[in-house]
């Protein structure tokens, strides 16, 4: 290569030490490279044509497959939630993403064998970094290289492939789709993350339970310093094919007593506590993360996912950590029978900020 010379005046000024090696008197001689065989691709066209339409076939079949799965996505929907449906979808876009991953590495592996250079070389290995002739060199290899794979010059196998590789992302961006909830006559917005966080099952009356057993809390239950897990009483009601997991991610609150006198409360929240009781979502304004940490010392709530931090005192505002906004406060009040219970929804969304900003 054009850095042999280069490199043979780098060997011969490095010398090993006595202890790196052992000088023999009969070493094993270098057999060298066998006689180079010409493919048939070298020695006729039509062969080398053949070779080529073969590549660039391949690489638009792979299309063809990702196209495939795309569409079956389409043809074969899961929403029913039958077994046959979901297993006719995983089948028909498997299918089209194994042809579409499988063309490509067979069209590769053919251009390589029957159409790109195939000389011989050695490269000697040197100790030190490359002289700057060595480093140009390198440029060159690069330039050879692209000559000798013929990228530059066979413009239907470099077309096909860049078609085929960029196509062979798409199915697995059609897939993200399905990841998401769709909107159905019965739940008209279960496809709308901003309108399903911006509301929770918390309606008026709704008793306050404690989490998991799902028992009404009373007033008279909750001390001072103490801190209660909470979620709707009638969410015991439901089974886990019924949303109950995503209505208890959203409406699950914390709840704490204080010394009335110890709570900053704005004019039109005063009604919104009991007695010193307050309750706040336990899901954390920054990523989602349960708040889930009381200090009862200083009245303070701690994520420990980014270790945000929260004034119960004063509203749950942030004091520290990456939250933006405080958590919402869910309004409570008291029953005939001395039961917690809400005064209505959260009058903000829940959770990450975004939804707010949305």
């Amino acid at each position: 290569m054009a850095h042999d010379d280069d490199t043979q005046a780098l060997e011969r000024a490095y010398q090993p030490s006595p202890g790196l090696g052992v000088a023999v008197s009969d070493p094993a001689e270098n057999p060298g490279l066998p006689p180079h065989r010409e493919r048939m691709t070298d020695k006729d066209p039509r062969v080398e044509k053949t070779a080529e339409r073969t590549v660039y076939t391949l690489f638009y079949l792979s299309l063809a497959g990702s196209i495939w799965a795309v569409a079956a996505y389409m043809l074969f929907p899961i929403e029913s939630g039958m077994p046959i449906d979901i297993r006719q979808n995983n089948m028909y876009i498997g299918i089209g993403i194994a042809l579409a991953l499988l063309a490509i590495g067979l069209g590769a592996i053919h251009w390589s064998k029957a159409l790109m250079s195939d000389k011989e070389y050695i490269e000697h290995r040197h100790p030190t970094r490359g002289r700057d002739a060595t480093r140009e060199a390198s440029v060159q290899a690069f330039a050879d290289a692209d000559q000798d794979s013929g990228f530059g010059r066979r413009k239907m196998i470099r077309n096909s492939l860049i078609v085929a590789v960029v196509a062979s992302v798409v199915p697995g961006i059609t897939l993200f789709r399905g990841l998401a909830p769709h909107n159905t006559p019965e739940n008209p917005i279960a496809g709308e993350p901003v309108a399903l966080l911006s509301h929770t099952m918390w309606k008026e009356g709704m008793r306050l339970a404690r989490d998991p057993e799902g028992t009404p809390i009373r007033a008279a239950d909750v001390t001072l310093g103490s801190a209660f897990h909470v979620i709707p009483e009638p969410i015991k009601e439901l089974g886990h094919s019924d949303g109950y997991l995503e209505e208890k991610a959203k409406a699950i609150v914390l709840l704490m007593r204080l010394r009335p006198e110890q709570l900053i409360e704005s004019e039109e929240r005063k009604t919104w506590s009991y007695d010193g009781i307050v309750a706040y979502s336990k899901v954390c304004t920054h990523v989602g993360c349960p708040v889930a940490l009381y200090e009862q010392q200083t009245h303070h709530l701690l994520c420990p996912c980014h270790q945000s931090q929260f004034d119960v005192t004063d509203h749950a505002k942030v004091i520290f950590g990456p939250a933006a906004r405080p958590l919402p406060q869910l309004p409570i009040a008291v029953d005939d029978e001395g039961y917690l219970i809400a005064q209505s929804d959260f009058t903000e969304p829940v959770g990450p900020s975004f939804w707010e900003r949305h």
